[in-house]
């Protein structure tokens, strides 16, 4: 496709140059639908970012965007704090029947401000609240936010390094897999907490991704997860699981670490909970943890109506009739799975690796620089596909959980001829 120079000056003059996506999508876009965007010039783009996971259904799902103009019509509030909204008690009233009581999962919700980072920062503080204890465990190449608690147990060094100042009580251990299978898992996370001479303050918590995205697509097994969910209960450890972008259904189950039958103390969540790109973020937690004061952790946006309005209407569309979105996921996934088998066959010369769950998968590259080629070229050629990995050598494949089969087809198409072409 050919595409005209679009007229970028205000943003190269006037905003910050911390800007990032806009560098490898250098369009104006205008407005999107399903699983499309289009830019002004009204070139067509298929979308496998979905927002950074923001948009499990699509840019501007109808159902949802009905919802949402309804209730903006009849002047419903739309700031709110933490008061009591119609909206918010109809949202907690459809996740506690359509998530948490089928499930058997036990808790409370804390809405801690707009975003994932907000969820972050209040789990870890009411673990350190809960047991007395700062130090946190993390694991290698995580990501958990930029703000400086999540930054904290974050594995990027190029991110830890914008924070200007230290970054401590967070400790990294090993993700799964991180020796490739030569080291017993947890052996040197178990010997430190039992070593008095390691060095290791006892820790308040683990914080996980069952799937490391911005990471680099690296799946955790599910015996890995089971083993690290015993190992915090016997060692008086919270486990959290950071499901911000893994969750909402991403993975094939609504939460993420589902598949490997745990129950984690504390759950964040946010991305696509609204359904609708809105800021939404939530903390669940055991109810016996809930030793908040009031006030004690706040903020003027964790009240976000409308959000709570999509979000209400996204688990009513989607997951009130049990397994059919996850059953739909898990089959989208296998295409997808498919392709990149054809594709990493075609290119056994460079093609290290493709790994995944449900509708998130990554292609690593031995040559490093070679997956932001694809991505650039992808662009030219009407594919959004992004960068994951601590040298972004990862292609990231992230398309709406709403995408049609045909579509996903279109897509992975393009994504072949995109790396054939940067060969």
């Amino acid at each position: 496709m050919t595409i005209t120079q679009p007229d970028l000056s205000v943003f190269e003059t006037l905003e910050s140059e911390v800007r990032s996506y806009c560098r490898g999508w250098p369009t104006v876009f205008d407005r999107a639908v399903g699983s499309r965007m289009y830019d002004e010039d009204g070139h067509e783009y298929l979308d496998f970012f979905a927002g950074a996971g923001s948009l499990n259904y699509g840019h501007n799902n109808p159902v949802l965007k009905r919802a949402l103009i309804d209730y903006l019509e009849r002047d419903g509030v739309t700031h709110g704090l933490d008061m009591s909204t119609t909206a918010k008690r109809t949202f907690l009233e459809a996740f506690q029947n359509l998530l948490l009581r089928p499930r058997d999962l036990p808790y409370k919700v804390m809405f801690p401000g707009p975003t994932g980072t907000n969820a972050v920062e209040s789990a870890l503080k009411l673990a350190r609240k809960v047991k007395g204890r700062e130090a946190i465990v993390s694991f290698t190449n995580a990501f958990h936010g930029m703000s400086l608690g999540s930054l904290a147990v974050t594995g990027n060094a190029f991110k830890r390094a914008g924070a200007g100042i230290p970054l401590v009580h967070g400790t990294p251990m090993p993700f799964d897999n991180y020796f490739d299978g030569t080291v017993e898992d947890f052996l040197w996370f178990e010997r430190l907490l039992e070593d008095q001479g390691s060095g290791l303050n006892k820790p308040a918590a683990v914080i996980v991704e069952t799937v490391q995205g911005e990471g680099g697509i690296n799946v955790a097994r599910p015996e890995w997860l089971r083993a690290l969910s015993e190992l915090c209960e016997r060692q008086d450890m919270l486990l959290i699981v950071d499901d911000i972008q893994m969750g909402c259904g991403r993975t094939g189950a609504f939460f993420s670490f589902e598949e490997a039958g745990i129950t984690p103390d504390i759950v964040t969540v946010s991305k696509s909970i609204s359904g609708y790109g809105l800021p939404m973020s939530l903390c669940l937690f055991k109810p016996e943890l809930d030793v908040w004061e009031p006030g004690e952790h706040n903020g003027t946006f964790r009240g976000n109506n409308p959000a709570f309005v999509t979000a209400t209407a996204a688990l009513e569309t989607y997951w009130a009739d049990g397994s059919a979105m996850e059953k739909q996921t898990r089959k989208r996934g296998e295409q997808v799975e498919q392709a990149l088998i054809s594709i990493t066959e075609e290119n056994l010369a460079d093609v290290k690796e493709y790994r995944g769950r449900g509708l998130v998968w990554g292609m690593e590259f031995h040559d490093k620089a070679r997956a932001g080629k694809v991505a650039k070229r992808a662009f030219e050629l009407g594919l959004l596909i992004e960068t994951s990995g601590p040298e972004s050598e990862v292609v990231k494949l992230l398309p709406a959980l709403t995408i049609t089969p045909e579509e996903l087809d279109e897509g992975l198409t393009t994504l072949a001829r995109a790396v054939r072409e940067t060969a």
